[in-house]
């Protein structure tokens, strides 16, 4: 993994590792260092937990997949942080440990689907902002044009069921749920 970007921490919530497109370029960014990407055992298990019941035949792919997150990222694991909670306010409780994991490893946002579980004005004593995976890949991207469309090429040409051309790259992007990514890769898409 290269550092470009040591100083640029994030905590991805569990709704963000779930769907399997969003989470494969998180991670590929965060492996390509582009940022560094935290998450706790608590989070990884509410994320199982999701694809568990939408999947149980895919539990043996699930513990893999859980494996690999551990082997290839032994870094991303935030520890020490549940003493955090205490005092901390959220509109949903269950939500209280994502931020206590924020705080503890100096996170600049947390990634969620949920950001109206984390309003601004609980976040900004700790300048933490909460951020859809969207908006914050698509920020990514204009950070790091160039080493993200090289990590973008390199998973269009990893998939091959189905291989996608540039444009149904795009596509799937946008159909994936990342909509303004896919805006900015459609321009350079000759580069995919």
């Amino acid at each position: 993994m290269s550092h470009i970007a040591d100083r640029f921490v994030v905590l991805l919530d569990a709704n963000v590792l779930y769907p399997f497109r969003k989470r494969d370029v998180l991670l590929r960014f965060y492996e390509a260092g582009l940022f560094r990407a935290r998450w706790t055992e608590e989070i990884i298990a509410e994320w199982t937990r999701s694809l568990l019941e939408k999947r149980p035949d895919l539990a043996d792919s699930i513990a893999a997949q859980r494996d690999k997150l551990d082997a290839v990222f032994p870094d991303a694991l935030v520890h020490g942080y549940e003493h955090l909670t205490e005092g901390l306010s959220l509109p949903d409780t269950g939500d209280l440990h994502v931020l206590a994991a924020a705080i503890q490893c100096g996170a600049q946002h947390i990634v969620t689907e949920n950001t109206r579980d984390f309003p601004q004005d609980a976040l900004e004593p700790f300048d933490i902002e909460a951020i859809e995976a969207d908006e914050f890949l698509a920020r990514t991207f204009d950070l790091y044009t160039a080493e993200a469309m090289t990590v973008l090429r390199e998973l269009r040409e990893h998939y091959s069921k189905p291989h996608f051309t540039p444009s149904e790259f795009v596509l799937d992007l946008t159909a994936k749920g990342l909509p303004k990514l896919a805006a900015r890769v459609r321009t350079r898409r000759q580069f995919l």
